[in-house]
């Protein structure tokens, strides 16, 4: 997609967004500090912010990065796309300030705790940032408009499924023409938000036999690439091959993407407005200032496309150096600004909701 489709694509998220968020576009109740003229620069700020994680992330992080820098020159952010893995581990370990990550704080690995330990006087919180549209995508050429259910989905990253002309793929597109080449199906090879999303959509949809979790599953097979850019260097460069990837490295790098079945068995192509329509019915399961949220991947909405992830932050409420907590909670007021939320728009990711952007801030300025 060229630069102008994808901004005017994205920009209709935002709208739909808004729409559905239940309440108003002004933000006049928002905490202090939000808007664009809020988040320009200040002066006094001077220090490093090392921080680390999802790779979904990147690209918004480098924006923001480029924005928050040019108007805070004493700042300077160092962000490490480790995988959503590798940067919660950093953060529970006490070597960044925050971590980006594409799911929030696991329960059954006791995440939350260790987090909590972390940040000694305070506890961990869960922050969402941006919506991330997970594309299901494919190097087929001849073959447009792919049509995949979740359970041919499932054969295919479960290895059960091998060639492109399968009776299930074929069930999924009568009308296509389907060659016979072999099905090579990439997974990430770091722990990473995407996969544990993507698992989860497996597990709501698609009969998978495997636990979702950040790191794939090595009875699955398949082939790893690391990081979302291996992904789809991975996918540009074999043919046959197929993947999972966020919507903006899947633009980025123009690949094909597939139309994916949700709740209901409609096929639904992935745009703005189809993502948009799952991630409004969202729930926050997270209690206080922890916004953790829950997300239907088996949703039965008309028209909604059915794999999203929501990329979070995740830093100490309280419990953070002085240093660390001033500078944080000023770089993360920005990315939730109306300013920080707009320069997304053309990534290839969407802004937040207005109802939940402004639990985001208010979040934000609990950090001290």
């Amino acid at each position: 997609m060229k630069y102008a489709g994808r901004l005017a694509a994205v920009a209709a998220i935002a709208g739909v967004l808004s729409l559905a968020a239940c309440g108003t576009d002004d933000n006049s109740n928002a905490p202090a500090g939000t808007s664009s003229a809020a988040a320009q620069g200040d002066d006094t700020l001077k220090g490093t912010i090392n921080a680390a994680g999802s790779s979904a992330q990147a690209n918004a992080i480098a924006e923001w990065k480029k924005n928050f820098q040019s108007q805070n020159s004493g700042v300077s952010i160092n962000y490490q796309p480790s995988g959503s893995g590798a940067g919660v581990q950093s953060f529970i370990q006490g070597t960044v300030a925050f971590a980006g990550s594409d799911s929030a704080l696991n329960d059954e690995k006791g995440e939350p705790a260790q987090a909590d330990a972390r940040c000694k006087t305070g506890k961990a919180i869960d922050l969402p940032m941006v919506t991330g549209p997970v594309a299901v995508v494919y190097n087929l050429p001849g073959v447009d408009g792919l049509q995949l259910s979740p359970k041919t989905i499932g054969g295919i990253f479960n290895s059960k499924i091998t060639k492109w002309d399968d009776p299930a793929i074929k069930a999924d597109n009568p009308d296509a023409k389907l060659p016979s080449t072999a099905i090579q199906a990439f997974h990430r090879s770091d722990e990473s938000g995407t996969s544990d999303n993507f698992t989860k959509f497996l597990k709501a949809t698609a009969e998978w036999p495997y636990e979702p979790a950040k790191a794939w599953p090595a009875e699955a097979q398949g082939q790893g690439a690391k990081g979302s850019d291996g992904i789809a260097s991975a996918l540009k460069g074999t043919e046959g091959a197929i993947s999972y990837v966020e919507l903006s490295f899947a633009e980025n790098s123009q690949l094909q993407k597939a139309k994916v079945a949700n709740g209901s068995g409609e096929f639904v192509e992935l745009t703005p407005e189809s993502a948009a329509k799952t991630v409004e019915a969202a729930e926050i399961v997270g209690t206080g200032n922890d916004l953790k949220l829950k997300i239907d991947y088996a949703t039965k909405a008309a028209g909604a496309y059915p794999i999203v992830l929501v990329t979070y932050e995740i830093t100490c409420e309280k419990g953070l150096s002085a240093d660390d907590s001033k500078l944080v909670k000023s770089f993360l007021t920005y990315t939730a600004s109306d300013e920080g939320q707009q320069a997304l728009t053309s990534l290839g990711y969407a802004p937040l909701p207005t109802s939940l952007v402004t639990k985001v801030r208010t979040a934000i300025e609990a950090i001290s």
